[in-house]
């Protein structure tokens, strides 16, 4: 009997399914009067606008092919464009019988990102192989340590660009500033009247000038300032600024989240006989960063777009690259392609930041934990 009533309740089942979808979607969708002439108006706002978008950048576009056979068509998007400078958007000016080293940085940090995504290899393991990692990347992009030719001509960084510029300038920035912030917001939150005033006036020095003004004042005046023949490369003059502007904005957040703490979490902590390192690092950090993750990828995403400010001083970052690339006379009036481009490759990488931020969220919820 079992056998012959399965053919029977599974048909069942799946219209239970969809009717119990059917309603939810009705629901949330057309629940209300309001929310029914929202979704209305959203609906034809679609089907207005969608099927000329589409037509433009997928059924029209011409994905291979020349400027001038792209020029002759005068429809559709011309992604033959972004084909040919795809390249110089990610590696700019890098010479190109050395780009298999830029090549390598990107792929290293996306395997040291993509080891970091899992939990369950978060250790010091994990820490050192990041410092390992972070050292390797830049003697991969310049070619020397300390001055010893490591693999082969150095290429200065004035050659830089692209994508592995927004990278470099977006990862050792956050990854130097985020243990700054740290000891900026505790320092803040010191009882030693010396160290909360310096922090304070270093945080809030920082935080009430624009990025731009930090970036032209590293990258202009800080060589002024310099004893005679002392010099520092421009690109790390520029990772000093980033840092330290990173590092501000995110000590306010961190503060945030140390404020937000419970008073009987310290005292806890006091009562186990913890001193004050072991206190921090073994009660309090770990809370207080876990409460503010929202926080603190809204500010990362934020400085990760900062990066495209580099050009006020010459550094073309991938962005910039992508705007160099249209003052190329044989692919000159293509600049829709490049914004989008520019713009979809912004979007998915912080659209991935805020969605890995949502799941680990939930994953270091009490409520969800297992």
């Amino acid at each position: 009997m079992a056998d012959l009533a399965a053919p029977i309740a599974a048909p069942v089942a799946a219209r239970a399914t969809f009717a119990s979808v059917a309603t939810a979607l009705r629901v949330r969708y057309f629940g209300t009067p309001l929310n029914a002439v929202i979704t209305l108006v959203c609906l034809y706002v679609l089907y207005k606008m969608l099927p000329p978008i589409l037509g433009w950048a997928v059924f029209d576009a011409h994905w291979t092919g020349t400027a001038a056979q792209c020029r002759e068509a005068r429809s559709g998007a011309c992604w033959a464009f972004i084909d040919e400078k795809f390249w110089f958007a990610v590696f700019g000016l890098y010479p190109y019988e050395l780009r298999w080293r830029p090549a390598t940085m990107l792929s290293l940090f996306s395997v040291m990102v993509g080891l970091s995504l899992f939990r369950r290899l978060w250790s010091k393991q994990l820490i050192y192989g990041w410092l390992a990692a972070s050292v390797l990347m830049f003697v991969l992009m310049d070619g020397t340590f300390f001055g010893v030719e490591i693999f082969g001509t150095q290429v200065p960084t004035r050659l830089w660009g692209g994508l592995t510029v927004t990278v470099f300038i977006a990862v050792f920035g956050l990854a130097t500033g985020y243990p700054v912030a740290i000891l900026l917001a505790l320092g803040r939150r010191s009882h030693m009247p010396v160290v909360k005033w310096f922090c304070v006036a270093v945080i809030e020095c920082v935080r009430g000038v624009p990025l731009v003004t930090i970036i032209f004042m590293a990258a202009i005046m800080l060589p002024l300032f310099l004893p005679a023949g002392m010099t520092i490369d421009r690109l790390f003059r520029i990772q000093f600024a980033y840092t330290i502007f990173s590092a501000a904005y995110l000590a306010e957040v961190v503060r945030g989240g140390l404020q937000g703490l419970g008073r009987g979490q310290y005292e806890a902590a006091e009562s186990l006989g913890l001193n004050y390192a072991q206190k921090m690092r073994l009660i309090v950090l770990p809370q207080a960063l876990k409460m503010t993750i929202p926080a603190q990828v809204n500010t990362f995403i934020g400085l990760f777009k900062d990066t495209t400010l580099v050009v006020i001083v010459g550094i073309f970052d991938f962005f910039t690259t992508l705007r160099a690339a249209l003052g190329d006379p044989n692919w000159m009036g293509f600049p829709n392609e490049a914004y989008v481009f520019a713009a979809l490759t912004y979007f998915i990488l912080c659209f991935g930041m805020s969605k890995y931020s949502q799941r680990l969220e939930r994953d270091l919820s009490p409520e969800t934990r297992r």
